[in-house]
């Protein structure tokens, strides 16, 4: 897509946002806000499918900023690209992921944590109150990514939430540590995974309930949470409250919401959303296998895989002629770190280090920057490619997969020197 396509989008794009902005104001109290939302080819990726364009608008769920509206039963909203030029997301801008709509408002005082199975050694069932008591506190800062983040980008376009950018977020979250809990009731040398069901329930009782598993030694690493607090404060509602999984370096499907129990097994979990749903082909990615639920086929997706996203510029950018290009953004990975992020305007054929922000744990969003001179006047194509300290780097094409997962495919920002 050219810079004259892209401009036609964008055009197009704003015309749409602003006519579709009526419904939304008609769904009650939560308030409706129509924005340019601008368009994925102004960061340098493939653009939207028309019909998400179409449906775009600003929404404000209550407790929450406008996000992007993605679907409104269940909630999916999108965090726009300015809340990540920070390294930490704000609780009121963290995007907003469901596959369910009953989502009940549960109080702090009604809450209690079921844990038990076949291969646990005893029933136990812990308050609030009991289990801030009676276990070490925990904390990590870990990115929380959709299994589906840039599902929209994809060429040619796959099914399910047509997601841009931001169906993730970068929170310190504070609870306790899932083992802790674990051990105090008994793991059985039985025991293959770990089952995980929230409050949340579907509409129909056809629907499957939203029930996830980890293999039991990922459920006992000392780094998987119950976590109570995100960024200082109780979880919002949209985000868990009162308490959820954390399970850094893996994708969002396996952060449990709402957490109600907790189950310790011998056998693999059959639930549609473990045996048919968010699986990739095998062998199709280098990340960690999930062995008790490999199938002939495919096997469930597991940890993220190594990105960066530019967030100071956008194509169309205009910089004057002898001011530096500014380019700064954030790079993740599953949680070996980021070892560096490189920065190229000459299409790859070279490639200059940015420099590396605080580093603030493996899991985390790290910050980068760059100043580019400008010598001459034209166009320049931005590039930032980001390398795990596992030797993991960014794809200069995109990996296909039926459920358009793993996007990482390095970004390409048109900037013009004038």
């Amino acid at each position: 897509m050219n810079d004259r396509d892209n401009s036609e989008v964008g055009s197009r794009s704003r015309r749409k946002l602003l006519a579709g902005a009526g419904a939304l104001a008609a769904l009650g109290p939560v308030r409706a806000l129509a924005a340019n939302l601008g368009s994925s080819g102004a960061l340098g990726f493939a653009e939207l499918p028309d019909g998400v364009l179409d449906e775009a608008v600003m929404y404000a769920l209550p407790g929450k900023v406008p996000l992007i509206k993605k679907t409104y039963r269940p909630p999916n909203f999108e965090t726009p690209i300015e809340y990540f030029r920070n390294p930490i997301t704000p609780n009121n801008a963290f995007f907003v992921r469901y596959h369910l709509a009953g989502i009940p408002e549960v109080k702090a005082a009604d809450w209690a944590l079921s844990v038990g199975g076949d291969s646990a050694g005893r029933e136990a069932k812990f308050t609030l109150a009991e289990l801030k008591k009676r276990f070490k506190p925990a904390q990590i800062t870990a990115v929380c990514q959709c299994s589906g983040n840039r599902r929209g980008l994809f060429e040619p376009h796959v099914a399910g939430v047509e997601w841009g950018v931001g169906a993730m977020g970068n929170a310190v979250w504070r609870g306790v540590r899932l083992k802790d809990v674990l051990q105090d009731v008994g793991v059985k040398p039985t025991a293959v995974e770990a089952v995980f069901d929230g409050a949340d329930h579907p509409p129909l009782p056809k629907t499957p309930d939203f029930v996830k598993s980890l293999p039991v030694e990922v459920a006992q690493d000392e780094n998987t949470l119950i976590a109570f607090e995100m960024n200082g404060k109780p979880l919002p509602h949209w985000n868990g409250f009162p308490a959820r999984l954390i399970v850094p370096g893996w994708t969002g499907t396996y952060w449990v919401k709402q957490l109600a129990s907790v189950r310790v097994v011998s056998k693999p979990e059959g639930n549609f959303w473990m045996s048919t749903a968010y699986r990739l082909p095998r062998g199709r990615f280098k990340t960690p296998t999930f062995k008790s639920q490999l199938g002939p086929p495919n096997e469930p997706i597991t940890t993220m895989v190594v990105n960066s996203l530019i967030t100071s510029i956008k194509s169309g950018h205009q910089v004057a002629h002898g001011k530096p290009v500014e380019v700064k953004g954030l790079a993740w990975d599953s949680g070996a770190g980021i070892d560096r992020v490189e920065i190229s305007t000459d299409y790859g054929a070279s490639w200059r280090r940015a420099r590396l922000g605080k580093d603030l744990g493996r899991f985390s969003f790290r910050e980068f920057a760059l100043a580019i001179p400008t010598r001459e006047r034209g166009s320049m194509v931005v590039m930032a490619r980001a390398t795990s300290r596992s030797g993991e780097t960014q794809v200069e094409q995109l990996i296909h997969n039926p459920a358009g997962y793993h996007h990482n495919v390095i970004q390409r920002v048109y900037v013009e020197i004038v």
